[in-house]
């Protein structure tokens, strides 16, 4: 490898290292201890200082250095791993240098000449990807090392690497930390002792930053029950922070299955780099805090004051902008905020050069002025760009008239509402969508009323418009502290609705789609799946003692919001509690409205909430209990096991306190969460728990903590609430509230803000983080135990083997998506599969992972017969295997009886798994299973199904938008339940050409073994044996046939007999041209004969040496422990 030229002095290195050759102006050394004389205590002691100091000369201990006579100073220009690299090296500087350096009268001249020609060379060679690296020579290094000592396949990406410490046991080894794509990589060399450690991302259980007595601060990772700690880390943050995002791409990649379709940085998994996960985590933060569609990107930041006209002051704070989007937030404690869209700019004006300001103005005659921005000229022009304004003097001297034009159209809209699905562009059937929201049809306010509670309810309305006054309204308004302590004390009933829609984004969602949702309305309308079907089921036990769901109104938009939803995004659908959600949504919002706040909720605010394994609230409950331990020390000391706050919660964070909390209570809970997300959630259920402290802790079991939360919930109340008691919840519980003063829910949430508001955002998100390895891992176990569970019953494998087995048949699964974003997995992934199928293999890892277990040495990755065994045990005749049906032929193949193994191999032979002549074999096997690239290997196999319109097969109604057929599932089911043993008479006879190639197989079975050539005679003798059988049976049925007849049979025979001389390992290919051959026979209704399965067996048991062969027992240990060192390797050497 060339190496960008690095001045050395030689005087310094004479002990270390050897000369091989030299000239005039190149010299080729040998590091000391390697090569020819290499080892004992120099090569100890040199291999120890190369591993610390991080030098190139661990992996390549060869190296041309270049000198001019009348220098001391010499330039490494080159490395090599072996004396053959370093040598084409050396002869290429002989070749093309050597002659041309005569020519330079200076040795200055030499050198730069040299120089520049080895900086060529490096550009020309340089990977592409390295061109986003900090520092690509380094990098190129670094990358050499990595590939050197971990052998991993050559496309894992090495992302970064650091200096540092791993303990192991008491002892630390200092060495290398490398971080890939799907790698945690560490390498040690001290005195003799190498430390290798491999950790795939996908196996970390937990992943955290750690401090104890001897550690000052290290990083904590949980693997494959193994604790493994890194320490003495430079930049300790910056390691964990990549780490962190390293495991949490691997998650969502390989369990999530998510593609990263709008992230061009995380769209290749062999193109990742630290700076591109460096930008998603600035990305994800940005759109988080300010609450933007998943589509928007962090382009550019700028430091910079903003002029906050209700504070008359200047604040400091960051300018982020997005495609979309221009946003600020303060950074002087202010907690202020602003988002504008792009949509809402008129203008952007410079109006004085010499404190570098700029003014965005928007629409409302409303003007934002930034002050002290050091690159104001360019981030001016990038927002003209973006809203597609012109920056001529023209358009500025127009800028009243565009806003008096914008400010007639608002006010026009806003005295003629019924115009507004004209700007919006919706639909004429959108007419059938509910404009208004439930609570006003209703419980319509009336305005006469003077009671204390509309009183106040009109002082919150007027609280409000102050407000709005002050820091504007609508999408460009200021966000404060003022904002939360009015959101604090409730918001009121008619402009719920509104905020609900501002704070969430849900509002700038809704103004980018217009008329999406009356499309999808159109399209899920009488569509039916299992998701519309337990809609259905919930619609009346979604707030039923609401009015509003008592009416078909309230039904129908139920129905038309949670279908529309199911049909938008598939992978969710529908589950429990969204009907809950959506109902009070419903109440304060348009329907449309209620549609995107529900959008909002599911897929940004409470990721990963809403789907079967609800990942999202079980990781937030872990976060939960964290808080608990570190709020809450005198209830933990007396509960040490948290789980039951996880178990009683649930409920909490999945409905947001709705399904506990009576509706006129539980909605001002929802007012704090679309404004300060789970945060509020998480407070609220510590404020619970702390004001019920002294009662949890006298209580003697769970029952009796239940009872007590649950009489807390029915006595808080909203007691400013204007409701009528007949839209107000009633208590669900105990209505004897003697133990329990009425709380009211304003006060609470004011404690809990109080006392837990110091809670930041960014260790709410950390904790997430943290808690989802373990959350995700917890769950991969208990499937695999279920998994393990069913298959124990049908095979005869123990717990342990079947464990080890299925660990090879994920990690096989998961190769098969590291390095690719198309794989058949990622591409046609089911999450509604049952547990079983959640991991399947294509035919090319199955004949992977099948060469690794065989027992006999006959299924390579290309053999024909790792096809059949494929096709015979996919049940479904989907293209995809499953681990049962895996397991089902390695335990007849390990372990089953001399029948039961001769059975498989007869019915290899049969179909489906042998299909058709031999004629069209190999264009049969190379058109549907064997694809010259993984990328297209499940599209060119699903060719031989019948596949519906969109190409994917379904093998659950989840994932289907048609009618379901569940009476064809329940037969299904039935059939498998009374699914009798299969016996040997209910097997097919075998034709010729079945026979010939079960025939060759058992030859390339027994080709290797110490008793091959007995093996062969008795194959040959068996096969001669049941030809005259079948010779004698013939005569016997038609006795006036001539005596021609028995010409075929004998030749045929005789193909069989002499196919072990031609070559005992012959392959499926090579056979195929034999088998042609002897289809040229002169009449083929002569050369028509069988054998039933009764024949095989009964001659095959005949041959003592079969037997033995077949009953030989299989080191089931030992295979599986190969497997799992060579499973990796075999991937990396292909």
């Amino acid at each position: 490898m060339w190496l960008k030229p690095d001045e050395i002095l030689l005087k310094n290195a004479f002990k270390l290292w050897v000369t091989e050759k030299d000239n005039e102006y190149f010299v080729l050394q040998r590091r000391r201890g390697y090569g020819e004389g290499g080892g004992g205590l120099t090569g100890l002691l040199v291999g120890t200082l190369d591993t610390v100091l991080d030098s190139t000369s661990k992996v390549a201990p060869y190296r041309i250095l270049h000198h001019t006579p009348d220098s001391q100073v010499y330039w490494s220009i080159a490395c090599g791993v072996t004396k053959e690299e370093i040598f084409q090296h050396w002869d290429w500087l002989q070749q093309n240098i050597m002659r041309t350096l005569s020519v330079f009268d200076s040795s200055e001249d030499i050198t730069s000449f040299v120089q520049g020609k080895i900086r060529g060379l490096i550009a020309e060679e340089g990977k592409s990807s390295l061109v986003l690296e900090e520092d690509p020579e380094k990098f190129r290094e670094a990358l050499l090392r990595f590939e050197k000592w971990f052998e991993l396949p050559s496309e894992e990406k090495l992302v970064t690497y650091y200096s540092c410490s791993y303990w192991k046991g008491k002892v630390p080894c200092q060495g290398w930390l490398y971080l890939s794509t799907n790698f945690l990589c560490f390498y040690s060399y001290l005195l003799g002792s190498e430390v290798k450690l491999v950790i795939s991302w996908d196996e970390i259980w937990r992943l955290e930053k750690t401090a104890n007595v001897i550690l000052t601060e290290s990083v904590h990772v949980l693997a494959h029950g193994e604790d493994h700690y890194f320490s003495m880390l430079l930049h300790l943050n910056e390691t964990f922070v990549i780490m962190e995002q390293l495991a949490d791409y691997s998650i969502k990649r390989l369990f999530d299955k998510e593609a990263f379709q709008r992230e061009p940085a995380l769209s290749d998994p062999l193109q990742i780099t630290k700076r591109g996960l460096e930008a998603h985590a600035k990305s994800e933060q940005f759109r988080t805090f300010f609450r933007l569609p998943k589509e928007e990107n962090l382009l550019e930041v700028h430091e910079s004051f903003l002029w906050v006209p209700f504070s008359h002051f200047n604040t400091l704070g960051k300018i982020c902008l997005s495609e979309n989007y221009l946003c600020f937030a303060s950074q002087d404690g202010s907690q202020c905020h602003i988002i504008i869209p792009m949509r809402e700019v008129v203008n952007v004006e410079k109006p004085d050069s010499s404190s570098r300001a700029l003014t965005v103005c928007v629409r409302g005659k409303r003007a934002l002025r930034f002050s002290e921005v050091r690159d104001y000229q360019r981030l001016a022009n990038t927002i003209r760009s973006r809203c597609g304004i012109s920056p001529s003097p023209q358009h500025s001297a127009s800028t009243e008239a565009i806003r008096g034009e914008c400010q007639s159209l608002i006010n026009h809209f806003e005295d003629n509402p019924e115009d507004v699905t004209l700007m919006v562009g919706q639909k004429d059937s959108s007419k059938a969508v509910s404009t208004e929201a439930l609570m006003t049809v209703f419980h319509p306010q009336d305005v006469e009323n003077l009671d204390p509670k509309m009183l106040k309810e009109k002082m919150k309305e007027q609280s409000w418009n102050i407000h709005f006054s002050e820091y504007g309204r609508g999408t460009s308004m200021f966000f404060t502290r003022k904002t939360r302590d009015l959101i604090v004390r409730g918001v009121p009933e008619a402009l719920r609705g509104e905020l609900w829609m501002l704070f969430s984004g849900a509002v700038n969602d809704m103004a980018t789609h217009p008329g999406y949702y009356s499309e999808l309305v159109e399209q899920s309308l009488g569509t039916s799946t299992l998701a519309t079907d337990e809609i259905e089921r919930d619609l009346h036990r979604s707030l039923p003692e609401h009015p509003a769901f008592q009416s078909d109104t309230g039904i129908s938009a139920l129905r038309r919001v949670l279908t529309a939803y199911a049909y938008r995004n598939p992978k969710i659908g529908y589950c429990q509690a969204m009907n809950i959600l959506t109902s009070v949504l419903l109440l304060y919002a348009k329907e449309e409205e209620a549609f995107w706040l529900l959008v909002a909720v599911c897929e940004r605010m409470l990721p990963d909430y809403f789907n079967r394994r609800i990942i999202g609230a079980l990781v937030d409950q872990a976060v939960f209990e964290d808080l608990i331990r570190e709020n809450l020390p005198q209830l933990v000391e007396h509960m040490t096991d948290l789980s039951f706050f996880s178990s009683v919660s649930l409920s909490w964070f999945l409905t947001l306190f709705i399904s506990v909390l009576p509706i006129e209570s539980a909605v001002n809970v929802v007012d704090c969460f679309f404004y300060d997300g789970i945060k509020a959630i998480l407070q609220l259920g510590l404020a619970v728990l702390d004001y019920n402290m002294e009662a949890l802790i006298t209580c003697h079991d769970d029952a009796e903590a239940v009872t007590i939360l649950n009489k807390f919930f029915d006595s808080v109340t909203n007691k400013d609430s204007p409701l009528p008691p007949t839209v107000q919840q009633a208590p669900v519980g105990n209505n004897d509230k003697t133990s329990h003063c009425n709380v009211d829910i304003s006060e609470l949430i004011r404690e809990a803000y109080e006392k837990y508001g110091n809670i930041r955002t960014e260790e709410v998100e950390s904790s997430r983080r943290r808690n989802k390895l373990h959350v995700i891992q917890t769950l991969e176990d208990t499937t695999k135990q279920n998994v393990i569970r069913v298959v124990s019953q049908e095979v005869r494998f123990g717990s342990p083997q079947l464990d080890e087995l299925y660990n090879l048949f994920k990690r096989q699964h998961f190769l098969s998506c590291y390095w690719t974003m198309k794989s058949p997995a990622l591409l046609h992934h089911d999450p509604s599969l049952a547990y079983l199928e959640q991991y399947q293999l294509g035919f090319q890892q199955f004949s992977v992972l099948f060469s690794l277990l065989e027992p006999w040495a006959f299924c390579t990755t290309k053999s024909t017969l790792s096809l059949w065994i494929f096709r015979l045990i996919d049940e479904n005749q989907d293209g995809l295997v499953n681990f049962k049906e895996f397991c089902y032929a390695l335990d007849t193949l390990y372990c089953g009886s001399f029948t039961n193994k001769l059975k498989f191999l007869f019915k290899l032979h049969l179909p489906p798994a042998f299909t058709g002549s031999p004629l069209h074999l190999k264009e049969q096997r190379i058109q549907h299973f064997i694809p010259l690239t993984e990328d297209s290997s499940h599209l060119t196999r699903l060719a031989a199904f019948d596949l519906p319109e969109d190409g994917v097969i379904r093998k659950s109604p989840e994932r289907g938008r048609g009618k379901v057929d569940l009476q064809a599932y329940l037969k299904q089911w039935q059939n498998e339940i009374l699914k009798k043993e299969e016996t040997i008479k209910d097997l097919p006879r075998i034709n010729q050409t079945q026979f010939i190639q079960f025939s060759k197989t058992l030859y390339n079975i027994f080709h290797g073994d110490p008793e091959e050539e007995c093996l062969y005679r008795a194959v040959a003798h068996v096969t001669s044996l049941l030809l005259r059988m079948e010779e004698v049976g013939r005569r016997l049925q038609e006795p006036s046939s001539p005596p021609e007849s028995t010409k075929p049979a004998n030749s045929a025979a005789s193909s069989v007999e002499e196919s072990p001389t031609e070559d005992a390992s012959t392959s499926p290919e090579g056979s195929n041209t034999s088998r042609n051959s002897q289809d040229g026979g002169p009449d083929l209704t002569e050369m028509e004969w069988s054998f039933s399965f009764e024949q095989v067996l009964a001659s095959l048991l005949n041959e003592p040496a079969i037997v033995c062969f077949f009953d030989r027992p299989v080191d089931v240990h030992t295979k599986l422990a190969q497997a799992k060192v060579a499973q990796l390797k075999l991937k990396a050497n292909k």
